[in-house]
């Protein structure tokens, strides 16, 4: 017999005929009462067992963590606590649960006992919430560029070109590590390499997707990308996905208005979708923060702040209008900046970012027009800029909680102007050589942005640490699973 997800039989009109569930017990209360989960929803189904016709070995095996399939009548509920339940006429056990050696108890589990049970954890309601969302979200953001006519592009995760020049990168190599093969001036011998090259895993696919957007009009990449970064923070792994559109004909202006419209779009659909998930973390965020000082709880419910986001235009603000207000700051002016604001030019830290808008502005914040000193090559200079303050067609996305969560530009659409940039940070023009040559073949005005998938979900869900919202977590001195 087909069995049916408990989201579709709690959400049932009809009442009293015969089902067939299969979940895992989340508690087993009274020799009578399984809470079922099989992880269509947040909420779990009640199956009252007739345990004085049911075997007493099956009832033995009945444990949190056990795979079971039930079948039997589903009736509205006697009880309080749920709209239906199922009067079981058979218990099938699928597979077995040790009570005494598995993690998952319905108990409150620290957040790093859960990490270290990463492969389990997704049985728990927070992560099980998660999952769901993030997968919704995923969803969504497809939905969004699809409805709009891009053209998603898979772009290599193996690149011989570093997009951000920052050099923080995870090396790709097939030669044998204990006997490298070296040049006659003593240097490693790349040629004898599997690429025959110097290459490494991608930190973007934004140098390559710039290409399609200079065919296809507007193109999206969804995927994942690597920073060997040794950040042991909150909001840094080593392994994340990103989400990178170009678009042609775009200047910085409408960049602007894609991401704030795009980030809206996503969080609504999310919202329409995962209500019950949302709430639970919503719940859960509020019972975590009474734990913390008042200063540091979130000034909104969970929800509030979403649809705060939704209804309410970003703030946009250009860089020099935010070196003033950071400098003239009550935090800066009485040293409680851990990286004080001293001059223009400076680069922002997350404490600045968080500062402009959790305290000052109180609402997502886009900056703009940035030193150029302290961007990518790529980003187009803005003109009229007087010697030594240059400053590039840059925008950051700064959300509450977050700090940055999108990072975009205008591109550098002139090719005299792109070469001269390289040339003085010592890129490599013969490396990039594809990338120059969109510049050369009918050149035109693009922008493109990067947003990071799990920081978005981490606002979304409320979670505080990004290794709780993505499967697996890769981060310095941790690959496990």
């Amino acid at each position: 017999m087909k069995h049916s997800k408990v989201k579709d039989l709690l959400n049932d009109s009809r009442k009293d005929y015969e089902v067939t569930v299969k979940g895992w017990v989340r508690t087993f209360r009274n020799n009578q009462f399984i809470a079922l989960n099989d992880g269509s929803t947040i909420h779990n189904l009640q199956c009252v067992v007739d345990f004085e016709n049911t075997n007493e070995e099956i009832l033995k095996r009945i444990n949190t963590g056990t795979a079971v399939s039930i079948t039997g009548n589903l009736v509205e509920s006697q009880g309080a606590g749920q709209k239906y339940e199922i009067q079981a006429t058979k218990v099938e056990i699928l597979g077995d649960c040790d009570a005494d050696k598995f993690p998952m108890q319905p108990k409150k589990h620290s957040l790093e006992f859960l990490r270290e049970n990463a492969h389990l954890r997704v049985r728990t309601n927070a992560f099980g919430a998660i999952m769901r969302v993030r997968s919704v979200l995923s969803h969504a953001v497809h939905t969004y560029f699809q409805e709009k006519g891009f053209v998603y592009v898979n772009t290599p995760i193996i690149t011989g070109a570093d997009a951000e020049g920052a050099g923080e990168m995870f090396q790709v190599t097939s030669l044998p590590l204990d006997k490298l093969p070296k040049t006659e001036e003593g240097n490693i011998d790349y040629k004898k390499d599997f690429f025959g090259k110097h290459t490494n895993l991608t930190v973007s696919g934004q140098l390559e997707a710039e290409t399609f957007a200079m065919a296809l009009g507007q193109v999206y990449t969804f995927g994942p990308t690597f920073r060997a970064e040794n950040s042991n923070t909150s909001r840094h792994l080593a392994e994340f996905w990103m989400i990178e559109p170009e678009v042609a004909f775009n200047d910085l202006d409408a960049n602007m208005d894609l991401a704030e419209d795009f980030i809206q779009f996503v969080i609504k659909f999310t919202l329409d979708k995962c209500e019950d998930d949302l709430k639970f973390l919503e719940t859960r965020l509020t019972e975590e923060e009474k734990s913390k000082p008042q200063a540091d709880r979130s000034e909104m419910a969970l929800l509030d702040k979403l649809n705060f986001v939704i209804e309410n235009n970003f703030k946009r603000v250009s860089y020099t209008q935010a070196i003033e207000i950071l400098r003239n700051s009550t935090p800066n002016k009485k040293k409680k900046f851990q990286y004080p604001i001293e001059e223009w030019g400076a680069d922002l830290q997350s404490e600045h970012e968080r500062f402009l808008v959790e305290k000052h502005f109180k609402c997502p914040v886009i900056l703009f027009d940035y030193p150029a000193n302290i961007k990518a090559f790529y980003m187009r200079l803005n003109d009229n800029t007087e010697p030594g303050k240059e400053t590039v067609r840059a925008m950051d996305i700064l959300f509450p909680g977050i700090g940055e969560i999108v990072g975009g530009s205008q591109r550098e659409e002139r090719y005299d102007v792109l070469v001269e940039k390289m040339k003085k940070l010592g890129i490599d023009e013969e490396e990039l050589w594809w990338y120059l040559d969109t510049r050369r073949f009918g050149s035109a005005v693009h922008s493109g942005f990067g947003l990071g998938f799990e920081r978005l979900v981490l606002f979304v869900t409320g979670m505080t640490n990004i290794r709780d919202v993505i499967p697996f977590p890769r981060t310095p001195q941790n690959a496990e699973f």
